[in-house]
């Protein structure tokens, strides 16, 4: 009898802004064909993109503000207030601007600050954009990502030297399973606490993940050691919730037998 990987959750983060401060969660509830609450939740145009909140679509990265071309938000800290909405960014441990992102006044000072500090990178004023039950995620679909902390391990054997998890910056860290178990449970269901999500996809891996996330140094070069070592440039799988429920630290994650027809 071959024994199945006992798995559970490392960690859970996400991600307010795109491309700013990763926030770690003790625990998250999980709505079907939802990504995390407030993930990817708020974006920062870079040059006018022809989003439109009455109607939000999928645009791909390089509209906005992001670190495969912005490693200089790495340096930044921002935490965001769910109750209020408000954002507070810090540099060096001091606070340098804050809003509250549901107001035009709020959104007005986050810009201010990108405006004056992000100019050579600008292609037009930044905006602050959302749109209710919108997540400007590097994918069409709504997804959770997961990150299998083995494949990270075997990578940085493969390199080296360090290489920070929150370089991939997943939603759900797994801790359990072998190096790169995630890509044979494509199109399987995982149980995680109280939901069930389906893995839909593998991620393909972009510059992104060569920013050192705490020094906001691009040091290392990610998607092609991948691409020399193993053949692609994936690391990391997406995940559609098909079945609600609340998930937390320490949650066990089990794989589903199919359902025979």
């Amino acid at each position: 009898m071959i024994e199945k990987p006992v798995a559970s959750v490392a960690s859970l983060y996400r991600y307010p802004v795109k491309g700013l401060t990763p926030e770690r969660l003790a625990g998250v509830a999980l709505s079907p064909g939802q990504p995390l609450p407030s993930d990817r939740r708020y974006a920062i145009e870079n040059g006018p993109s022809g989003f439109d909140p009455a109607a939000p679509q999928y645009f791909p990265k390089i509209k906005f503000l992001m670190l495969m071309r912005n490693e200089r938000l790495a340096a930044l800290r921002s935490h965001y207030d769910e109750a209020s909405h408000t954002l507070t960014i810090h540099r060096d441990g001091a606070e340098i601007v804050r809003g509250d992102l549901e107001t035009s006044e709020g959104r007005a000072a986050i810009e201010q600050y990108f405006a004056a500090n992000f100019a050579d990178e600008l292609r037009g004023p930044p905006k602050i954009l959302f749109a209710a039950g919108h997540s400007f995620s590097d994918v069409a679909k709504k997804v959770v990502s997961i990150i299998n902390l083995a494949s990270v391990k075997a990578l940085e054997n493969e390199i080296g030297q360090p290489v920070h998890p929150l370089r991939f910056r997943g939603n759900v860290y797994v801790t359990g399973w072998p190096a790169w178990h995630e890509f044979d449970l494509m199109d399987q269901v995982i149980a995680i606490g109280d939901a069930r999500l389906k893995i839909v996809k593998r991620i393909v891996r972009c510059a992104a993940t060569n920013v050192d996330p705490d020094t906001a140094a691009r040091d290392l070069n990610i998607p092609a050691t991948l691409m020399q070592t193993y053949g692609h440039a994936d690391l990391g799988v997406y995940a559609e919730v098909i079945a609600g429920g609340s998930i937390a630290e320490g949650d066990a994650i089990s794989v589903e037998a199919p359902q025979l027809l």
